[in-house]
């Protein structure tokens, strides 16, 4: 059995049910993180419509938060979605802010990350980071079925 997120009648990604329901499990707790919806409609029938205009907002929200953070355990558990988001955002035709990706977020940093071990590195800076998310996105694409 699988699943299908589409926009209008084309199907960006067609997952198995449990890859489907954790992915909107995630979808749910960043919506909260964000204080932001998504635009990933409720799943009817074995079928999920994504209303672009709101979905852009989201990933590019998304993105300056990735951005906006050197906490390397909240990178981790955050970059397995955002990178499968950003997956869906370029088959559907979404602008990707991958500029805003590898600068400077505006403002403070948040949860930045406070070693507990000494001489412990910061996280690569946001054009590596940038650049290694766009690279983790486009291997996962290989596995979305569509």
């Amino acid at each position: 059995m699988s699943q299908y997120f589409d926009i209008g009648d084309e199907t960006l990604w067609n997952p198995s049910n449990g890859a489907s329901r954790m992915f909107q499990r995630q979808v749910a707790v960043f919506e909260a993180e964000l204080g932001l919806p998504s635009g990933i409609g409720p799943m009817e029938n074995d079928e999920c419509q994504i209303d672009p205009a709101v979905f852009e907002t989201f990933v590019n929200a998304l993105l300056a938060r990735h951005r906006a953070t050197t906490h390397r355990i909240l990178i981790a558990l955050s970059e397995g979605f955002t990178a499968t988001v950003l997956v869906l955002a370029t088959r559907a035709g979404i602008g990707v802010d991958w500029p805003g990706l590898g600068s400077e977020p505006e403002g403070p940093r948040t949860d930045v990350q406070v070693s507990a071990v000494a001489g412990m590195s910061a996280p690569a800076d946001g054009e590596v980071r940038g650049e290694e998310l766009r690279e983790k996105a486009r291997q996962l694409a290989r596995f979305m079925a569509r």
